[in-house]
């Protein structure tokens, strides 16, 4: 039994190193739309080809890398989709020399490829490393990971991309010459890392022998993957509109703007760490050490970015908040999913129609209610399910992160026809869906 615990928590060390990686990548790429608009002078919906040229990546691979991960396990899988982030990353040098726009989403879609093959094998894993009952807590737990490097990347790319095309005086060919040195160095970690994965013995779970069976005939697998859909293309699109609107509405610089979207994503990382205690079988004493803990953490998260004690105190009274809308959860996956997207839908709807300094706050408090609805949604999606069923729903599931492909750039569409405010019309309806799925869909039939 200790063996068997020492290898679970062996494999989730691994898991969370992986989470950590991919939610880099990902948001580091989200973040480099308004880079390219401006260096190429993009529209809004020429800019969320960045966005689209990453996450339709996974419409492309998802079922192509389930079977593919079939084949040589999940092992192979994970160094496959490190080497593929890394030839990504190394292809960002010629882009740059070439000052070519398609050659960056060339280069995208290639790291988009390997973060396909992570995603696909790392979700499943695991949900199979411990008891059914707390998956939704494990994988609360490695998308808080995620979310620490969401808000890492943007305040990094902050620093070292947006800085340098601050300055008007740059040509379009020496403000694209940011742009791939951070990615020489994730190119090198990743390497390194995938080596390291090689060398190492991990849990071992099984692929081969595990027929895919279909899972058309369950409602809430085929409604629960449209919840994917509909979640991270709110979750991108939001952020994506968010920074272009806190220059806009708040004529907030890029490079400003670009390090303020770490507390959206530093929102979700709070909420996950929230969720991965508060979805689990943690002794009630235990998880009210762990909110004041996590409060604290808000405290220094919003401090951080700007080094105002004030953006702290917010950032921590919103955690609170946040803490109060996982309390009328009850510990329900679905129960907690509808609350939070009601909540999201509600902010949303402010930052649309309203105007002011407070917005800022109350935009940037959409992370902390993005924070569960992704675990939530894949674990009521696969609720029931055997090993080949899972098989085939993860690969369904993950294929609908397209959303995070299509709604950005649809509302690149609408915010250059009708404006930047009204381009919040689609991911208010993409919460609206959720909530509908954590209160009907998601019931197995």
């Amino acid at each position: 039994m200790t063996e068997q615990k020492n290898t679970q928590v062996a494999g989730m060390a691994f898991m969370g190193m992986i989470f950590f990686l991919f939610g880099f990548v990902t948001t580091f790429n989200i973040t480099l739309a308004d880079k390219f608009k401006a260096v190429f002078e993009l529209s809004n919906f020429q800019a969320q080809l960045v966005n689209g040229a990453f996450f339709f990546t996974y419409f492309v691979l998802s079922f192509t890398a389930g079977g593919i991960i079939k084949r040589i396990g999940y092992k192979g899988g994970v160094i496959l989709g490190l080497l593929l982030v890394a030839a990504g990353s190394f292809l960002f040098f010629p882009a740059a020399k070439a000052l070519s726009f398609p050659f960056f989403l060339f280069a995208i879609f290639i790291m988009a490829g390997g973060v396909v093959f992570l995603q696909v094998a790392a979700n499943p894993y695991v949900t199979a490393l411990g008891p059914s009952e707390t998956a939704s807590g494990r994988l609360n737990l490695t998308q808080a990971l995620n979310s620490i490097a969401t808000y890492l990347a943007p305040i990094v790319a902050g620093v070292f991309v947006f800085k340098t095309a601050a300055d008007a005086a740059l040509t379009p060919a020496g403000a694209a010459k940011s742009v791939p040195g951070p990615f020489l160095i994730i190119g090198i970690v990743v390497v390194v890392i995938a080596f390291a994965v090689y060398l190492l013995r991990l849990p071992m779970i099984p692929t081969q022998g595990i027929e895919r069976k279909s899972v058309w005939k369950y409602p809430h697998v085929t409604l629960g993957a449209l919840g994917i859909f509909c979640y991270v293309g709110a979750e991108v699109g939001t952020a994506a509109f968010l920074q272009r609107y806190l220059q806009t509405a708040l004529n907030m610089a890029q490079s400003d703007a670009a390090r303020m979207i770490a507390l959206y994503w530093g929102g979700s990382m709070v909420g996950r760490f929230y969720g991965s205690f508060m979805l689990s079988n943690v002794r009630s004493s235990r998880k009210y050490l762990y909110t004041v803990i996590v409060i604290a953490l808000a405290f220094f998260v919003g401090w951080f970015v700007r080094s105002e004690v004030t953006d702290g105190l917010i950032f921590a009274g919103i955690a609170l908040l946040n803490y109060l809308a996982i309390q009328l959860g009850r510990g329900k996956a679905a129960r907690s999913l509808a609350v939070f997207g009601i909540i999201a839908t509600i902010l949303l709807v402010v930052v649309m129609s309203t105007s002011g300094s407070y917005t800022l706050w109350v935009g940037l408090a959409i992370g902390f209610f993005n924070s569960i609805m992704f675990p939530n949604i894949f674990t009521l999606g696969v609720d029931g399910l055997d090993k080949g069923e899972l098989s085939m729903a993860s690969g369904l599931i993950n294929t609908l992160i397209v959303g995070g492909a299509v709604i950005p750039v649809l509302m690149g569409i609408m915010a250059d026809t009708l404006g930047v405010r009204a381009a919040f019309v689609l991911p208010i309806i993409c919460y609206l869906y959720i909530v509908f799925y954590a209160l009907v869909g998601s019931k197995k039939r």
